[in-house]
């Protein structure tokens, strides 16, 4: 699943960096492919608002939003919003039904 992410962000977005991570680990339940982080830098988000980068992402993944992925963490930034975080994203916090 996440090589599926990697090509379908690539493919329509001009990526500058990006970092995916599986943290289905960090779920309760069974499913090994559903939970991912997603850090993607793209000079595509300059003058979006976060949510209308984050549709973006949405509609690239839509197909597996719909089915096998049941969450997404994003963060989302212009080459220059990335530089100016010092390239650091947060933990994602621990899922409640984790054990």
């Amino acid at each position: 699943m996440q090589a599926v992410i990697e090509k379908k962000l690539n493919n329509g977005l001009s990526i500058e960096q990006l970092s995916i991570v599986n943290e289905s680990h960090m779920h309760a339940g069974p499913a090994t492919d559903s939970h991912f982080k997603l850090t993607v830098v793209s000079e595509d988000f300059a003058g979006k608002r976060p949510v209308a980068r984050h549709q973006v992402i949405y509609g690239l993944l839509a197909d597996e939003l719909a089915g096998p992925v049941h969450a997404l963490v994003l963060h989302l930034f212009t080459p220059e919003e990335w530089e100016a975080k010092n390239q650091v994203v947060p933990d994602s916090p621990k899922c409640s039904g984790n054990r």
